[in-house]
């Protein structure tokens, strides 16, 4: 009996300059919202200090053209970095 084999697109996304680039980086994520499945933001934050660095992993779903025209537009912000991978479970 053969097993399925279910493909999962995981993105990472390092945002270094996050008061600058979290406007342009939300509009894209906005845009491409129907093949996001899952989103989960991180950055370090208490009371008065608020971390300048984010990062954002995401779960892609659907065109995996649309994941790589994504992948992209998310590199060319001014300090952000975006990448991603293929999981076969």
């Amino acid at each position: 009996m053969a097993k399925d084999i279910t493909v999962r697109t995981v993105m990472a996304i390092l945002v270094d300059k996050r008061e600058q680039a979290a406007v342009e980086v939300q509009k894209l994520l906005t845009e491409y919202g129907c093949y996001i499945k899952t989103r989960l933001g991180l950055h370090e934050g208490a009371g008065q200090y608020c971390s300048p660095v984010g990062l954002i992993i995401l779960e892609l779903v659907d065109d995996e053209s649309k994941h790589e025209e994504l992948c992209q537009k998310l590199n060319s912000i001014d300090g952000v970095q975006a990448k991603y991978m293929k999981l076969e479970v």
